[in-house]
C-alpha cells in the first residue's frame, strides 16, 4: 500500500525575518502565519494524511518551508545542501526525522547546492531547476542519487522565479501547470496548461481529484474545478509574503517500505 505520511516543521518565531529573494519585503504576522500553518496542516490531515512534525528549528527563519530540505525518490531521502547559506542549519532535524521513517538518507555534498523547491517529479521523470539556489553540481549529484533507482532527471533553467517549483506544478494525470509571465522555457514540459494566477501554479495531490492549493487562485481554483478536480483551498497569505507556496510547506513521503 503506498504510505500518506507528510513532513511539516512549525513556524519559527523569527518567521518574519525569512529570506525574499525576487519580491518586495513585506510585513508578516507571525501569529496569523501560525494560524495559517495549522489550518494547512488540518487540510492534510482531513484527506488522510498522517502528519509527522519535524523537530522545530525556532533559529533559522525559512524553517517551515520543509520542502526544501529534502528530496524524496521511492524510500530513498536526499538531504539536500541548501543554496542560502543562512538555511544549512534547517537540515539536521529533518534528517532525524526521515531516518526515523526508515528511509535510506543521501546527501548533497560541496560543492553541490540543492533546494528541495527546485524538484518537481512526474512519475519517474524528475525535473530539476537550475537557478539562484541549485547549482549544476547539485543536478549531477540528484542524477547520481536517482537514476539509479530508475530516475530520468531532467534540468530546466530559472531564472524568473526563487524554484522551479515557484513556476510550475503538475495535476495528477501529469500534466504541467504554470503561469507563463514566470516560466523560462513552458516547452520542455510534453502537457502544459498555463494558468491565470501566480499562485495558481502551485497544487500539492491529495489524492484522488483533491488538489491543496492557495485561496489567493480563486480563477484558478475554478479552471481546476471545470476540468473535474476538487480544489481545497488554503490561506497562506503570510508565508506567500515570503515567496513561499503550498508546496513549500510539507514533504509528501508517498513510497516508504512498510
Amino acid at each position: 500500500m503506498p504510505s500518506k505520511k507528510a513532513l511539516v516543521r512549525r513556524p519559527s518565531p523569527r518567521l518574519a525575518e525569512g529570506l525574499v529573494t525576487h519580491i518586495e519585503r513585506e510585513g508578516v504576522d507571525v501569529d496569523l502565519a501560525v494560524e495559517q500553518w495549522e489550518a494547512y496542516v488540518e487540510a492534510l490531515r482531513a484527506h488522510g494524511w498522517e502528519t509527522v512534525e519535524v523537530e522545530p528549528a525556532d533559529d533559522c527563519p525559512d524553517s517551515v518551508f520543509v520542502e526544501d530540505t529534502v528530496v524524496m525518490f521511492r524510500n530513498v531521502a536526499l538531504i539536500v545542501r541548501p543554496g542560502a547559506e543562512s538555511r544549512r542549519g534547517e537540515t539536521a532535524g529533518v534528517e532525524e526525522a526521515v531516518a526515523g521513517l526508515g528511509c535510506s538518507v543521501n546527501w548533497i555534498w560541496d560543492p553541490g547546492t540543492l533546494d528541495g523547491g527546485d524538484v518537481l517529479k512526474i512519475g519517474d521523470t524528475v525535473y530539476v531547476g537550475r537557478g539562484g539556489r541549485t547549482n549544476a553540481a547539485g543536478v549531477q549529484q540528484v542524477r547520481a542519487a536517482f537514476e539509479p533507482l530508475g530516475a530520468r532527471v531532467v534540468a530546466v533553467p530559472v531564472n524568473k522565479v526563487l524554484h522551479l517549483k515557484s513556476a510550475v506544478t503538475a495535476l495528477p494525470d501529469g500534466t504541467v501547470v504554470g503561469h507563463i509571465p514566470h516560466m523560462d522555457m513552458p516547452s520542455l514540459f510534453p502537457r502544459f496548461l498555463p494558468v491565470p494566477e501566480e499562485s495558481g501554479a502551485h497544487v500539492v495531490l491529495l489524492g484522488g481529484d483533491a488538489l491543496l492549493m492557495a485561496a489567493s487562485a480563486p480563477r484558478t481554483a475554478e479552471l481546476f474545478a471545470n476540468l473535474g478536480y476538487e480544489p481545497v483551498v488554503v490561506d497562506i497569505g503570510e508565508f506567500e509574503k515570503l515567496e513561499g507556496c503550498v508546496t513549500c510547506l510539507s514533504v509528501r513521503l508517498r513510497e516508504l517500505y512498510a
